[in-house]
């Protein structure tokens, strides 16, 4: 008898743990990992993975914040824009003779002011900010045409563009790949070991029971926006020196990019609850899936249906599986009721 009763609450233990959005993730990983070393035998170079990372640290820069403002329940649609803008600033600087870690710095404070006013929009004026950062969306990326206009910005000095284009000293690990690490940690700690993380679910949750209970919503809001608007200027310079050069077309579309590995890494759009590890794991997924996808040389609007594919599926999964949950709860207590 107790052993049999050992035997369901082990089996329930590993249904939980196999329950969780992260190790589903992981084996979702190795999943493709084993499709694409099976259709591609460049997909498991190590080169190959190292210098694929470049393609999606500026996704992964803006999704560290952008985890922060879904938990609350919130949206951000400016951050591409706000990177466009942040890379056309310190550009349109450079090329009118400001030395180089000026107008990065310059522009750096561009796209923190640019997250700043969705800030106040959303936490002061009040607006959604699905409505506040549609407008900005337009405000920002008009901001980038009329400074910059049909032209493009070259000619960066090999110390900035070193950033984008080189590996870490001694290693053959790409600059971006680190920085991108040194926030993981710092957004990491922020999220899950303060009180701010502790803040984000609570208003994800229910808001106005945070505002009775004496936390600073507004002032949160503000705080959360303008660091994901610094984050999209940080990811900014990361794709102007990466690239070498500016125009007005940088990161059309990434927002999109963004939202997906946010939502696919099981942060609900709803709010409240999300994890930063399942963030990190999805971004690596949809950069495996990118790598396979290019090694089979399948064309870019396939390739677009597909991450748009995972977005709607990275919505549906996790309520289709709340739905199972609450089926498989409602039998129990049913036969519960039964055997009363």
């Amino acid at each position: 008898m107790f052993s049999s009763k050992k035997k369901n609450t082990t089996a329930q233990n590993i249904l939980v743990y196999f329950s969780k959005w992260e190790i589903q993730l992981v084996i979702i990983i190795l999943i493709v990992i084993v499709i694409g070393s099976i259709l591609s035998p460049h997909f498991l170079n190590l080169k190959n993975q190292l210098r694929n990372t470049k393609n999606f640290m500026e996704v992964s820069l803006m999704a560290l914040p952008m985890a922060f403002i879904i938990i609350t329940g919130g949206i951000d649609l400016s951050v591409a824009n706000n990177l466009l803008m942040s890379a056309v600033v310190m550009a349109v600087l450079f090329e009118r003779g400001v030395p180089i870690w000026i107008a990065v710095l310059i522009g750096i404070v561009a796209g923190t002011l640019g997250g700043l006013l969705n800030g106040i929009l959303v936490g002061v004026v009040k607006l959604p900010s699905l409505v506040a950062t549609l407008g900005t969306y337009s405000l920002f990326r008009g901001i980038a045409y009329t400074l910059l206009r049909e032209f493009t910005v070259k000619g960066f000095p090999d110390s900035f563009n070193s950033i984008g284009q080189k590996t870490f000293p001694g290693t053959i690990i790409p600059n971006p790949l680190v920085i991108f690490a040194f926030f993981t940690v710092i957004f990491t700690l922020l999220l899950h070991y303060t009180y701010l993380g502790r803040y984000l679910y609570v208003m994800g949750q229910n808001e106005d029971a945070c505002r009775y209970s004496g936390v600073p919503v507004d002032k949160v809001k503000i705080f959360i926006f303008a660091i994901t608007g610094f984050m999209s200027a940080i990811a900014g310079m990361i794709m102007a020196s990466r690239y070498g050069s500016v125009d007005a077309d940088i990161a059309s579309g990434y927002e999109l990019s963004v939202i997906t590995a946010v939502v696919l890494g099981g942060v609900m759009t709803t709010g409240g609850a999300g994890t930063m590890p399942g963030v990190i794991l999805s971004l690596f997924l949809l950069g495996f899936v990118r790598l396979l996808m290019n090694l089979l040389n399948v064309r870019g609007p396939i390739q677009k249906i597909a991450f748009g594919a995972l977005l709607v599926a990275a919505i549906l999964l996790p309520k289709l599986v709340d739905i199972i949950r609450r089926k498989r709860r409602k039998k129990a207590v049913e036969k519960n009721l039964q055997k009363v």
